[in-house]
């Protein structure tokens, strides 16, 4: 069976190596091509491109690398169409993968699943109606959003979100974590600026603001930033700036992973980018604020087109509003500094939201990865 995958940013490269593993488990025989980062790549992809190429966010972010873009479009569809897979699957990544499975399906009469749901519960609604032209099948991380995939014609299952199934670091690990760091028993503030350069060069100052104001009543908060891998570099240079000096993690070192899972789990506060770093922190029971900032005219078109008072996965699944989260304008460090302080003080605030999160996404159940492959190969009239 000939697989061709897309993946445009780190969190897809995570739910693609997953769906590739559980693709070898149920079908040994499963190949491999398409676009993927470094866990894709270890499960026996040799990406087209570098992925990282495709790791855009934002409107007026993406205006300036439209050609580029275009041309990846273009190779990408002309790869699919010359390797004739069984099943082309676009992972999230909406703006890229689906016109690149237009392009596809305009030449051929390949199945295409996309895995990630478009968010059309939160804006652009009409999203599901243009899919269903291109794709054939979706698979959703949230339980609430078959209905509308199902709605316009779409076969839609939910598998699960991988975060259920992601290691949490142990007690003794954390205690190492400490130590190791010279943190001891100090209060942790854990920085997430995100994974994109866009977003990071955005987020980074005044999330530096942000520390140097808690640091400013709580002296003895130590901030700790776990780096994504394509910006590490960039974190560096831009926390040079920052009154208080952050424990840069960098997941390419010697123990890099099982430092960033240390983390997570002895943060006693998070200050995060919106988006599935929410699901994260919640795994690990670390309580959050979410804050995000953006250009001018990337916020008035987002802004508009919104159906939900709330963009943070966690209030969302638990149906609560418990994460204060600032968003755009809002994004002012006078104003998230003393929410991160008043979560730092009632953590608990959080807990029974972040514990019903993790049961509605699927913990206990079988490994999403897995489930989704078996949608793939149902989907592809393989019972297994």
């Amino acid at each position: 069976m000939r697989v061709f995958l897309i993946a445009g940013e780190p969190s897809g490269d995570r739910l693609g190596w997953a769906l590739m593993a559980g693709l070898k488990e149920l079908c040994p025989e499963v190949r491999f091509e398409g676009v993927g980062g470094p866990l894709m790549c270890a499960q026996g992809m040799e990406s087209l491109f570098p992925m990282d190429e495709l790791s855009v966010m934002g409107i007026a972010e993406v205006l300036p690398k439209y050609r580029h873009l275009k041309r990846r479009m273009h190779q990408t569809a002309e790869a699919v169409l010359m390797a004739r897979p069984d099943v082309l699957i676009t992972i999230d990544s909406p703006d890229f993968c689906l016109r690149v499975a237009k392009e596809v399906k305009a030449k051929s009469d390949i199945r295409v699943v996309h895995y990630v749901a478009p968010s059309v519960w939160a804006w652009r609604p009409k999203r599901a109606e243009k899919m269903a032209r291109v794709v054939d099948q979706v698979l959703a991380l949230l339980p609430f959003e078959p209905p509308y995939m199902e709605a316009a014609g779409l076969r839609c299952d939910f598998v699960g979100h991988p975060v259920v199934a992601e290691a949490v670091a142990s007690d003794e690990e954390v205690a190492a974590f400490r130590a190791a760091q010279g943190i001891g028993d100090a209060p942790v503030l854990l920085a997430l600026p995100g994974s994109r350069r866009s977003e990071v060069s955005r987020l980074m100052p005044g999330f530096g603001a942000v520390a140097a104001r808690v640091a400013a009543v709580r002296p003895d908060v130590r901030v700790v930033l776990p780096a994504a891998g394509p910006v590490v570099g960039l974190v560096r240079e831009l926390a040079k700036g920052w009154a208080v000096a952050p424990v840069i993690l960098d997941p390419g070192a010697a123990g890099g992973t099982e430092a960033k899972r240390a983390a997570f789990r002895a943060a006693d506060v998070a200050l995060a980018a919106s988006g599935t770093v929410s699901l994260e922190l919640a795994a690990n029971a670390t309580p959050m604020v979410i804050a995000y900032d953006m250009s001018w005219l990337s916020w008035q078109i987002m802004s508009r087109a919104a159906l939900i008072d709330t963009v943070t996965l966690v209030n969302l699944v638990s149906e609560t509003r418990v994460v204060p989260e600032f968003l755009g304008p809002a994004f002012k460090p006078e104003d998230i500094a003393p929410a991160v302080l008043k979560v730092l003080e009632t953590p608990q605030a959080q807990n029974a939201a972040m514990a019903l999160t993790m049961d509605r996404l699927g913990r206990g159940d079988e490994a999403p990865g897995l489930r989704a492959a078996r949608a793939v190969l149902e989907g592809c009239g393989k019972i297994f």
